[in-house]
């Protein structure tokens, strides 16, 4: 019988015995404890499915919005980045570690605190992970960040109504930097806002430098996707809502304003400003008041220092 031979002269050699022979010592195994359940199918970036649903066209319902989710998750590269992430509480589904990477103690913590998480922690080779990104510069870690899901811009209004106080929502116009929509998401939160919208063309979405720059914010704040912001501005208007366009050049300064009432904050780019049909739909263009020779301000600033002035004339 093969390998049970008692012919005069068989031998085993060494090494032929089936299964490994030299391991880790369980090093790696502690090292990815509490690694999470397997994500499905679809979260996995080197399964036929994950890149079925990536090409899915997600098509919008709804007069004015787009409704469900966006074209798939995305991934944040490089152990600083991953970290910050993680940190700031971004609601990740997987860390990836490339096998035979040379860890460290940003490592260490991004296992850790995907273990605490129970985010799924995996093993991959380095080809998968040089497949998520264009320039392989992701430093032996990626973490897969959920599609995210955006509200109707009617279901946004609906419920900033419902919620007791006056709605207080900022809409966005020709931001195209992920930062500066992180950072409006973060200060919309901070000062009792109730949403932004956004366009669904030529403007920043909410990605993984979005979920980082808010600092978990995207969480807790919803955000809706108009496919045409103009008519979703004009909706808002006919609804009682008032519309401020931020301008340098504004008829009305923030001193003299009154934003108690409902009101949706308009802000356009640093550079392009607000374009043409969206300041012709604005009830006020409103200037903040600055000393010195400063002539504008970021568009997160400018969001922020309006929201603040707001907030601080609904407490009294």
């Amino acid at each position: 019988m093969a390998g049970n031979s008692k012919r005069k002269g068989a031998i085993r050699k060494s090494g032929t015995k089936k299964g490994q022979v030299v391991g880790s010592g369980g090093q790696r195994r502690r090292g990815l404890e509490a690694r999470g359940a397997t994500p499905k199918a679809v979260d996995r970036p080197y399964h036929p499915a994950h890149k079925r649903a990536k090409a899915a066209a997600k098509s919008g319902t709804g007069r004015g919005g787009v409704r469900g989710k966006d074209e798939g998750p995305e991934y944040v590269l490089g152990r600083n980045p991953v970290v910050e992430c993680l940190r700031a509480g971004v609601p990740a589904t997987a860390l990836y570690i490339a096998t035979n990477s040379e860890p460290d103690e940003r490592v260490a913590e991004a296992v850790k605190i995907a273990g605490d998480q129970a985010i799924s922690i995996l093993e991959v080779g380095k080809p998968e992970l040089d497949r998520l990104s264009t320039n392989g510069m992701h430093q032996g870690i990626a973490l897969q960040v959920p599609e995210y899901e955006y509200t109707h811009p009617d279901d946004l209004m609906a419920d900033a109504k419902a919620s007791g106080t006056p709605p207080l929502l900022v809409a966005l116009d020709n931001i195209t930097d992920p930062r500066n929509l992180g950072a409006v998401i973060r200060s919309v939160a901070a000062f009792g806002g109730h949403g932004v919208v956004i366009p669904a063309r030529r403007s920043a979405s909410v990605t993984a430098v979005a979920w980082r720059t808010s600092a978990g914010a995207a969480a807790r704040l919803p955000v809706a996707r108009a496919t045409n912001l103009t008519r979703t501005l004009k909706d808002w208007a006919d609804s009682g809502a008032q519309l401020v366009g931020l301008d340098a050049g504004g008829d009305v300064t923030l001193d003299d304003y009154d934003g108690t009432g409902p009101t949706v904050i308009v802000v356009g780019s640093e550079g392009k400003g607000l374009s043409r049909l969206v300041r012709e739909s604005c009830d006020s263009i409103l200037s903040i008041p600055m000393a010195g020779e400063v002539e504008s301000l970021n568009a997160s600033v400018a969001a922020g220092v309006v929201l603040a002035e707001f907030a601080r004339q609904r407490r009294r």
